[in-house]
């Protein structure tokens, strides 16, 4: 195991698509995050389906949205199905169809710490196993599928 107290950075692998991280002091890399590399830190990816009612109704993918909350339910419920049942990745789906501007990202969030999220957000975060993936979440930006990471 790494030393806690060795600084670790996180960077991401364009090849592998995924986050890793690396030791500046020993030149180390890691795919899986090391003792000290975010504490108490939670990691999650996400897409985000924005509506009318959503606090900024516009995105990088829409100046101004105008579908209804339930439409965009059922956007998320779509997308979920083919996640669970198509063999297609939340990563993949949210670089094309997410209103956030962390799909450049394939929705990666990277590490937040409790409080800089929206509660409902943060608390479906916490509700899930690293790995496990929500069912519609849904915020004052819009309806989130959630994947936590970390």
């Amino acid at each position: 195991m790494a030393d806690p107290n060795q600084q670790w950075e996180e960077r991401w692998s364009k090849s592998r698509n995924r986050a890793y991280y690396f030791n500046a002091a020993t030149g180390e890399s890691v795919w899986d995050k090391p003792i000290g590399a975010g504490g108490d830190q939670l990691r999650a990816s996400h897409l985000l389906v924005k509506h009318r009612d959503s606090r900024r109704p516009s995105s990088w993918r829409e100046e101004n949205i105008t579908r209804t909350k339930e439409e965009a339910l059922a956007k998320i419920t779509g997308f979920r199905e083919r996640i669970v049942n198509g063999g297609e990745d939340l990563g993949t789906l949210a670089q094309t169809e997410s209103d956030c501007s962390s799909a450049k990202r394939g929705g990666d969030l990277g590490f937040f710490k409790r409080g800089a999220m929206q509660p409902a957000f943060e608390n479906a975060t916490l509700a899930l196993k690293v790995g496990e993936l929500s069912g519609p979440v849904e915020s004052d930006s819009g309806i989130h599928l959630i994947l936590r990471t970390g």
